[in-house]
């Protein structure tokens, strides 16, 4: 690729000279006789550094600096002047010049400047795709579904996002609350700040007591060294506390401490610390009962429960299990280097069929497994696991207890029961047709 220089200098032998030089080594170079012009050319092209005089006719190139890094950021700047002067030379440091040179005495570092700043501007280019990446994978966009569940929960979590409310994500395990949490992050304005995850269920009391606050060296036996805590960590950003219903009684107390006053206390130490951060917390436990029943502090929960959003689980939004399963087939098909695999019908069946106590997580795995396992180029139902083979045709539906649907497959269950399963009798019995019992049997999935 080749890199792009802007010369902005009203010397136009000077210039003519400079752009000779610098097309030599191969850069492109683009020629200004004033800042007007220089700017539109700036607003035309990609430039990758400029060359700009201090002294033209229509401005000042020091003060100019500051224009040219607010509209266009990842531009460097080398300022000329016909005559070093310090205080210029300061600020134009200050207003984020690369580099101010003196011409005629400096010319031989020109070449070498320019080399250097273009190696910048790469760099920074990389970082912000980098970042740009990073914020994509955990933009709401990327949440997959379409069912007015899920929508649901994506809208209450873009009006959160925006605040520094702390959240509490509900749901069942795997129904996806860490992707909701880098979301919410993502679009938060801490955007660019630490995100720090940590599930509570993982450690015992103390270890999690030390990786939460940290600890001073000797606080412990194997303390060799200070050590932050995740609170010192997500100092300005986002701290993610996973499965927090497993969080020891007393560690929650220390918890809505920092909660209350931003400051803590690592382990071993005497002086307090504060740490600035945005909570997100998550559990699959119903936490209201648990701390009905004392088993979770009641005044934590009211402090967390600021903002809840339940997550739905796989079961409540089937209609998004076709369009999840083509996004993770074509996922583990270029994992696996293989063409993207299409989906049976009967897979496809099977999967809308199942209750998915897994959730997304669930899914995801055994779509992985399946296209493992698929030698053609179809993946069909004998690849999935012999559970999900042998489901019943129709999952039972969940139904509400006082749904017509609910009071007639109870009423054939008792019939049927009666007649110790005697399907005649018990079409006799319900003044049906035999068609149509056998048909009730298999949409209630009574067997």
């Amino acid at each position: 690729m080749t890199h792009k220089i802007l010369i902005i200098d009203d010397e136009e032998k000077l210039r003519s000279l400079l752009a000779r030089i610098i097309k030599s080594e191969g850069f492109e170079v683009f020629e200004a006789k004033d800042l007007k012009s220089g700017f539109k050319k700036l607003e035309q092209t990609e430039i990758d550094v400029v060359l700009c005089d201090v002294k033209l006719p229509d401005g000042n190139g020091v003060d100019f600096l500051q224009n040219i890094k607010n509209s266009f950021p990842l531009v460097e700047v080398i300022l000329l002047t016909a005559f070093g002067n310090i205080p210029d030379g300061v600020q134009a440091m200050k207003n984020g010049a690369f580099d101010y040179i003196v011409k005629g005495d400096d010319n031989d570092k020109i070449i070498p400047l320019l080399y250097k700043a273009v190696e910048k501007v790469q760099l920074q280019k990389k970082v912000q795709q980098l970042e740009k990446r990073i914020g994509d994978k955990y933009s709401f966009n990327t949440i997959i579904g379409k069912s007015k569940g899920i929508e649901q929960v994506i809208d209450l979590a873009q009006k959160v996002a925006k605040t520094d409310s702390t959240v509490l994500l509900t749901g069942e395990t795997g129904t996806g609350k860490e992707v909701f949490a880098q979301a919410i992050h993502e679009n938060s304005n801490r955007v660019g700040k630490s995100f720090v995850a940590l599930n509570c269920s993982t450690f015992s009391k103390e270890i999690l007591e030390s990786e939460l606050f940290g600890h001073k060296q000797g606080a412990f036996t194997g303390a060799l060294k200070d050590k932050k805590g995740f609170i010192e960590e997500a100092n300005g950003g986002t701290l993610f506390l996973d499965e927090i219903g497993e969080m020891p009684i007393d560690l929650q107390a220390k918890l809505l401490r920092v909660l209350e006053t931003s400051e803590y206390i690592p382990v071993g130490d005497t002086t307090p610390k504060k740490s600035n951060f945005r909570l997100i917390a998550a559990t699959n436990r119903d936490l209201k009962t648990e701390s009905d029943e004392h088993r979770f502090r009641s005044d934590l929960y009211f402090r967390l429960n600021i903002f809840e959003i339940k997550l739905p689980s796989l079961r409540e939004r089937i209609k998004d299990v076709s369009v999840l399963a083509h996004y993770f087939v074509k996922q583990f098909s270029e994992k696996t280097n293989k063409k993207t695999l299409d989906i049976a019908d009967d897979f496809l069946q099977k999967l809308e069929n199942y209750s998915w106590p897994g959730n997304i997580r669930e899914l995801k795995n055994i779509i992985e497994r399946s296209v493992i396992l698929s030698n053609g180029d179809t993946l069909t139902s004998d690849v999935l696991p012999y559970e999900m083979q042998h489901q019943p045709e129709k999952a039972t539906k969940s139904m509400s207890a006082f749904s017509m649907q609910s009071i007639e497959k109870l009423h054939i269950q008792k019939v049927l029961n009666y007649t110790k399963g005697n399907k005649a009798e018990t079409a006799r019995l319900l003044e049906i047709g035999i068609a149509t019992l056998y048909r009730k049997l298999e949409e209630y999935n009574i067997q």
